[in-house]
């Protein structure tokens, strides 16, 4: 065999090589960005969290949650909030079987839930600043409450965004079957903003 032949094979070999090694993540990068992301964003809202709990170990004179918050309300909003997670399983679903107008159905529903728990949210916020005279320059209660669920709900809002966007696209036909891990990718943000939410329900607004 000469040596330009034995090249050839060699960089042939590389290339063949080259394509059946198996990446980190097959396809979906994207997948990997946002575990990357959450990992980040959990290790955030944790910190918070924890802080929240020492600020309230520490403070024997912190108030009860239930004299200022409504719980009920809240409960509400928490369980619209979960309902919007299982709409989004069902539009991933949905798009993933290539059944577009059930995906519309679902992931329209999707938004609403968490425009829903937003305007609830809104609302919520204007009777504590307005009747109950809550404001985070108060105490440390307020303003932990504040920054945690205003930190919680800049998430939802980003979310909203995010879901409808995929939405627009499955309406005019730019998101297929084929590009379900976008829906995918999304259900992730989604699921967690959902799991966060129910850690800062349980934590401020019941203990």
């Amino acid at each position: 065999m000469s040596e330009a032949a034995a090249v050839d094979t060699h960089d042939h070999s590389t290339v063949q090589a080259d394509q059946l090694e198996p990446s980190l993540t097959p396809g979906n990068l994207g997948k990997l960005g946002m575990w990357s992301f959450l990992a980040g964003d959990a290790m955030t809202f944790g910190a918070a969290i924890a802080a929240y709990g020492a600020l309230r170990i520490g403070n024997p004179n912190w108030p009860s949650p239930a004299v200022f918050l409504g719980i009920t309300t809240t409960a509400v909003m928490t369980f619209i909030l979960i309902c919007s997670s299982v709409t989004m399983v069902e539009a991933l679903s949905s798009i993933q079987t290539g059944r577009m107008a059930r995906y519309r159905n679902f992931m329209a529903l999707t938004v609403l839930g968490g425009l829903v728990f937003l305007g609830m949210q809104a609302f919520e916020w204007h009777h504590l600043l307005g009747e109950k005279g809550m404001s985070i320059k108060v105490d440390l209660f307020d303003a932990t409450f504040f920054l945690l669920t205003g930190f919680h709900g800049c998430h939802v809002f980003g979310g909203v965004v995010y879901n409808s966007v995929l939405l627009i696209r499955g309406m005019t036909g730019k998101l297929t079957p084929a590009k379900a891990n976008l829906v995918e990718i999304a259900g992730l943000y989604w699921h967690f903003v959902d799991l966060v939410w129910i850690l800062i329900f349980t934590f401020i607004y019941l203990i």
